[in-house]
Protein backbone atom coordinates (compact mmCIF):
# COMPACT_ATOMS: atom_id res chain seq x y z
CA UNK A 1 0.00 0.00 0.00
CA UNK A 2 1.27 3.21 -0.52
CA UNK A 3 2.34 5.92 1.85
CA UNK A 4 -0.78 8.13 2.72
CA UNK A 5 -0.76 11.24 0.27
CA UNK A 6 -1.25 14.44 1.33
CA UNK A 7 -2.01 17.46 -0.42
CA UNK A 8 -0.46 20.90 0.52
CA UNK A 9 -1.23 24.22 0.01
CA UNK A 10 1.23 26.24 -1.71
CA UNK A 11 2.98 29.10 0.16
CA UNK A 12 1.98 30.17 3.69
CA UNK A 13 0.05 26.93 4.31
CA UNK A 14 2.70 24.84 3.09
CA UNK A 15 5.51 26.51 5.45
CA UNK A 16 3.18 26.38 8.31
CA UNK A 17 2.18 22.14 7.51
CA UNK A 18 5.67 21.55 7.29
CA UNK A 19 6.63 23.27 10.64
CA UNK A 20 3.70 20.96 12.02
CA UNK A 21 5.17 18.17 10.69
CA UNK A 22 8.75 19.03 11.97
CA UNK A 23 7.26 19.65 15.85
CA UNK A 24 5.70 15.81 15.38
CA UNK A 25 9.36 14.44 14.42
CA UNK A 26 8.88 13.91 10.73
CA UNK A 27 11.76 14.28 8.11
CA UNK A 28 10.58 16.88 5.92
CA UNK A 29 14.02 17.73 4.51
CA UNK A 30 12.58 16.60 0.54
CA UNK A 31 10.17 19.61 1.15
CA UNK A 32 13.03 21.93 2.34
CA UNK A 33 15.19 20.80 -0.98
CA UNK A 34 12.37 20.44 -3.79
CA UNK A 35 14.63 20.57 -6.95
CA UNK A 36 12.41 18.76 -9.79
CA UNK A 37 10.77 16.41 -7.58
CA UNK A 38 6.92 16.28 -7.61
CA UNK A 39 5.97 13.68 -4.66
CA UNK A 40 7.81 14.64 -1.48
CA UNK A 41 8.20 12.27 1.79
CA UNK A 42 7.66 12.65 4.90
CA UNK A 43 8.86 10.62 7.37
CA UNK A 44 8.44 6.64 6.48
CA UNK A 45 4.62 6.47 5.71
CA UNK A 46 3.35 10.05 4.08
CA UNK A 47 4.37 11.47 0.63
CA UNK A 48 3.59 14.90 -0.05
CA UNK A 49 2.05 16.90 -3.12
CA UNK A 50 2.01 20.31 -3.44
CA UNK A 51 -0.66 22.07 -4.99
CA UNK A 52 -3.32 25.59 -5.53
CA UNK A 53 -5.81 25.86 -2.83
CA UNK A 54 -8.34 25.01 -5.21
CA UNK A 55 -6.83 21.91 -6.59
CA UNK A 56 -6.11 20.90 -2.97
CA UNK A 57 -9.50 20.05 -3.27
CA UNK A 58 -10.22 18.28 -6.14
CA UNK A 59 -7.21 15.97 -5.02
CA UNK A 60 -8.69 14.92 -1.99
CA UNK A 61 -12.35 14.77 -3.60
CA UNK A 62 -11.22 12.77 -6.36
CA UNK A 63 -9.17 10.68 -4.24
CA UNK A 64 -6.22 10.73 -5.76
CA UNK A 65 -4.93 12.21 -2.09
CA UNK A 66 -6.64 10.83 0.96
CA UNK A 67 -5.62 13.96 3.05
CA UNK A 68 -5.70 18.01 2.22
CA UNK A 69 -4.80 21.37 4.31
CA UNK A 70 -6.51 23.91 2.45
CA UNK A 71 -8.03 27.14 3.68
CA UNK A 72 -11.64 27.14 4.96
CA UNK A 73 -12.31 30.08 2.65
CA UNK A 74 -11.76 27.83 -0.63
CA UNK A 75 -13.89 25.07 1.38
CA UNK A 76 -16.57 27.37 1.84
CA UNK A 77 -16.99 28.61 -2.13
CA UNK A 78 -16.37 25.03 -3.52
CA UNK A 79 -18.55 22.94 -1.34
CA UNK A 80 -17.04 19.47 -2.69
CA UNK A 81 -18.21 16.57 -0.78
CA UNK A 82 -15.25 15.28 2.15
CA UNK A 83 -14.81 15.54 5.78
CA UNK A 84 -13.01 18.43 7.43
CA UNK A 85 -11.45 16.89 10.15
CA UNK A 86 -9.45 19.58 12.08
CA UNK A 87 -9.23 23.11 12.32
CA UNK A 88 -5.41 23.35 12.30
CA UNK A 89 -5.12 27.02 13.73
CA UNK A 90 -2.97 28.72 11.51
CA UNK A 91 -3.82 30.85 8.74
CA UNK A 92 -6.21 32.88 10.60
CA UNK A 93 -8.16 35.51 8.81
CA UNK A 94 -11.98 36.40 8.22
CA UNK A 95 -14.34 36.95 5.55
CA UNK A 96 -16.03 40.21 5.58
CA UNK A 97 -17.67 42.52 3.73
CA UNK A 98 -16.23 46.12 2.84
CA UNK A 99 -17.40 49.31 1.02
CA UNK A 100 -16.47 52.91 1.21
CA UNK A 101 -16.75 54.68 4.46
CA UNK A 102 -19.62 56.65 3.96
CA UNK A 103 -21.46 53.54 2.35
CA UNK A 104 -23.94 51.96 3.99
CA UNK A 105 -25.21 49.12 1.78
CA UNK A 106 -27.15 47.42 4.88
CA UNK A 107 -29.99 49.83 5.16
CA UNK A 108 -30.33 50.29 1.63
CA UNK A 109 -33.65 49.48 -0.43
CA UNK A 110 -33.29 47.49 -3.79
CA UNK A 111 -30.35 45.77 -5.73
CA UNK A 112 -26.57 45.83 -4.24
CA UNK A 113 -23.68 45.22 -6.24
CA UNK A 114 -21.04 43.08 -4.54
CA UNK A 115 -17.81 41.92 -6.42
CA UNK A 116 -15.95 38.86 -4.71
CA UNK A 117 -13.51 36.36 -5.66
CA UNK A 118 -16.01 33.84 -3.87
CA UNK A 119 -19.60 34.46 -5.42
CA UNK A 120 -21.02 31.45 -3.63
CA UNK A 121 -19.54 32.66 -0.04
CA UNK A 122 -21.36 36.31 -0.87
CA UNK A 123 -24.67 34.43 -2.24
CA UNK A 124 -24.91 32.52 0.86
CA UNK A 125 -24.37 35.00 2.88
CA UNK A 126 -26.29 37.91 1.54
CA UNK A 127 -29.29 35.29 0.38
CA UNK A 128 -28.91 34.53 4.80
CA UNK A 129 -29.79 38.72 5.26
CA UNK A 130 -32.68 38.40 2.76
CA UNK A 131 -31.20 41.02 0.89
CA UNK A 132 -31.30 41.31 -3.40
CA UNK A 133 -27.56 41.36 -4.65
CA UNK A 134 -25.90 41.67 -7.81
CA UNK A 135 -22.71 39.72 -7.66
CA UNK A 136 -19.58 40.64 -10.30
CA UNK A 137 -16.66 38.13 -9.48
CA UNK A 138 -13.52 39.53 -9.75
CA UNK A 139 -9.74 37.69 -9.83
CA UNK A 140 -7.77 41.02 -9.45
CA UNK A 141 -7.49 43.12 -6.74
CA UNK A 142 -11.18 43.05 -5.55
CA UNK A 143 -10.92 46.69 -3.53
CA UNK A 144 -10.57 48.57 -6.50
CA UNK A 145 -14.22 47.38 -7.41
CA UNK A 146 -15.60 50.34 -5.15
CA UNK A 147 -13.43 52.93 -5.98
CA UNK A 148 -14.10 52.76 -9.53
CA UNK A 149 -18.11 52.47 -9.51
CA UNK A 150 -18.00 49.11 -10.48
CA UNK A 151 -19.75 47.57 -6.96
CA UNK A 152 -20.69 48.79 -3.74
CA UNK A 153 -19.08 46.65 -1.63
CA UNK A 154 -16.57 43.75 -1.58
CA UNK A 155 -16.58 40.38 -0.46
CA UNK A 156 -12.93 39.70 0.73
CA UNK A 157 -10.55 38.10 2.45
CA UNK A 158 -9.82 40.34 5.21
CA UNK A 159 -6.06 40.00 8.31
CA UNK A 160 -5.48 42.84 9.44
CA UNK A 161 -7.37 45.17 7.45
CA UNK A 162 -4.43 47.69 6.19
CA UNK A 163 -5.04 47.50 2.72
CA UNK A 164 -8.34 48.04 3.02
CA UNK A 165 -7.67 51.08 5.22
CA UNK A 166 -5.60 52.78 2.94
CA UNK A 167 -7.82 52.42 0.17
CA UNK A 168 -10.72 54.46 1.84
CA UNK A 169 -12.38 51.02 2.73
CA UNK A 170 -13.60 49.54 6.20
CA UNK A 171 -15.28 46.37 7.06
CA UNK A 172 -19.08 46.57 7.62
CA UNK A 173 -19.74 42.91 8.52
CA UNK A 174 -17.99 39.74 9.05
CA UNK A 175 -18.84 36.86 7.10
CA UNK A 176 -17.27 34.07 8.81
CA UNK A 177 -13.79 33.22 10.02
CA UNK A 178 -11.06 30.99 8.30
CA UNK A 179 -8.04 29.12 9.32
CA UNK A 180 -6.61 25.82 7.49
CA UNK A 181 -8.49 22.66 7.86
CA UNK A 182 -7.05 19.22 7.69
CA UNK A 183 -9.30 17.26 5.04
CA UNK A 184 -9.93 13.75 4.16
CA UNK A 185 -11.32 11.96 0.97
CA UNK A 186 -14.26 9.99 1.95
CA UNK A 187 -13.76 6.44 0.77
CA UNK A 188 -9.84 7.18 2.41
CA UNK A 189 -11.28 7.31 6.34
CA UNK A 190 -12.32 4.20 5.42
CA UNK A 191 -10.27 2.33 3.56
CA UNK A 192 -7.12 3.62 5.76
CA UNK A 193 -9.36 4.84 9.60
CA UNK A 194 -6.48 3.57 11.39
CA UNK A 195 -3.89 5.61 9.75
CA UNK A 196 -5.62 8.70 9.33
CA UNK A 197 -6.71 8.52 13.12
CA UNK A 198 -3.51 7.99 14.10
CA UNK A 199 -1.99 11.22 12.17
CA UNK A 200 -5.05 13.74 13.15
CA UNK A 201 -4.19 12.45 17.05
CA UNK A 202 -1.31 13.29 16.56
CA UNK A 203 -1.09 16.68 15.09
CA UNK A 204 -3.94 17.77 17.83
CA UNK A 205 -1.69 16.84 20.62
CA UNK A 206 1.43 19.03 18.89
CA UNK A 207 -0.86 21.87 18.05
CA UNK A 208 -2.61 21.79 21.63
CA UNK A 209 1.18 22.20 22.53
Amino acid sequence: MRPLRIALTKGRLEKDTVALFETMGLDCSALHDKGRRLFFPVGDSIEVVLAKAADVITYVENGVCDLGVVGKDTIMEMGMSMYELLDLGFGRCRFAVAAKNDTDIFSRYGSVTIASKYPNVTRRFFESLGMDVNIIKIEGSVELAPLVGLADAIVDIVETGLTLKENGLEVKRDVAPISARLICNIASLKLRQEEIEGLVDAMERHLNQ
